[in-house]
């Protein structure tokens, strides 16, 4: 078994959670790609070249992954849930022309200052959507 499919399998069971195929190939999938794809990309994805799972399957796949901190929701336009392997703190990046993000790490922006905020207001956390044109459509 190569290493990056042990890893796969350990971390899966590090929480819990049996290793089904389509289990191991959601997370394998989001593992390998920075473009926070939605569910039905994801789909696209793994059925590409034999049919190996549902659209119910994969929705449950993602849920069982986010239940349990492996992955997260990435909520950056209105209806469309993107899904992220990546659930160390960072921000986001959002081409207005092609749609596309990119990652942004936490440090490269200074800190909000969070105490001015409404006093009623339990903030648990936070994080950046910086809007603008990526190098390729400035091209």
């Amino acid at each position: 078994m190569s290493k990056q499919i042990e890893e796969i399998v350990q971390t899966l069971r590090s929480k819990q959670l049996r290793v089904t195929p389509q289990r191991f190939a959601v997370y394998a999938n989001l593992l390998n790609r920075t473009d926070h794809p939605t569910a039905e990309q994801i789909l696209t994805d793994l059925n590409q070249d034999a049919p190996i799972s549902s659209q119910a399957t994969i929705y449950n796949c993602l849920q069982a992954l986010r239940e349990v901190g492996l992955i997260r929701e990435v909520l950056l336009d209105e209806g469309n849930c993107r899904y992220d392997a990546n659930v160390e703190p960072h921000h986001h990046f959002r081409c207005g022309c092609c749609g596309a993000i990119a990652d942004i790490p936490w440090q490269a922006l200074q800190p909000i200052e969070l105490n001015h905020l409404n006093d009623a207001w339990q903030v648990s956390g936070y994080e950046v959507t910086v809007h603008g044109t990526c190098e390729t459509c400035q091209a």
